[in-house]
């Protein structure tokens, strides 16, 4: 029969064992959320190009007439009306771009307008997709990946671009605020 000693020594040698080899595990540093594309690579492609978004649930047609006004300085070109579909994807890639961007500091797939129902109203947002210039938003630089609601009169810009796009639906006053 082991004396008392002799047990607590065996006991402290197997659990110094049992300590090496946990030790000797390699812990992951967490769970990675972070999207990978593949399911959207699947599903989500146009003309052969994969579109780098996709729309929330809450996408929704807008319910006023929308338009962009572009600004090349101080002269104005074509509106350009964002009121028949639910979103609209700016950048350089004329395949794919809803609303065409020429600047070379602009990428492919640079940003888009989305619209989306939230507490019964129909709101026009702005989601930069992870452009290698960003988006500004009234001379903010704004996040990639997170939507900004656009208000009328709000002003973006595009990469390194001069032009500015204003924001305006049919109703707007036109009164500065």
């Amino acid at each position: 029969m082991l004396s008392h000693s002799d047990r607590c020594r065996i006991l402290h040698q197997q659990l110094g064992s049992i300590e090496m080899d946990e030790k000797k595990l390699e812990v992951p540093a967490g769970p990675n959320f972070n999207l990978s594309g593949a399911l959207a690579k699947d599903t989500n492609t146009f003309k052969g190009v994969v579109i780098k978004y996709n729309e929330p649930i809450e996408a929704q047609k807008p319910n006023q007439r929308w338009f962009i006004y572009p600004f090349k300085g101080d002269e104005s070109l074509d509106p350009v009306p964002i009121y028949r579909q639910s979103a609209y994807l700016l950048g350089r890639d004329r395949l794919v771009a809803d609303i065409p961007i020429d600047h070379p500091s602009c990428s492919k797939q640079h940003a888009v307008i989305q619209f989306k129902k939230v507490r019964e109203k129909i709101c026009p947002y702005v989601i930069d997709l992870d452009s290698a210039n960003g988006t500004k938003l009234n001379n903010e630089l704004i996040e990639p990946r997170r939507y900004y609601q656009l208000f009328e009169k709000d002003v973006l810009k595009f990469g390194f671009s001069s032009r500015d796009y204003v924001i305006m639906h049919e109703n707007c006053t036109g009164d500065d605020d």
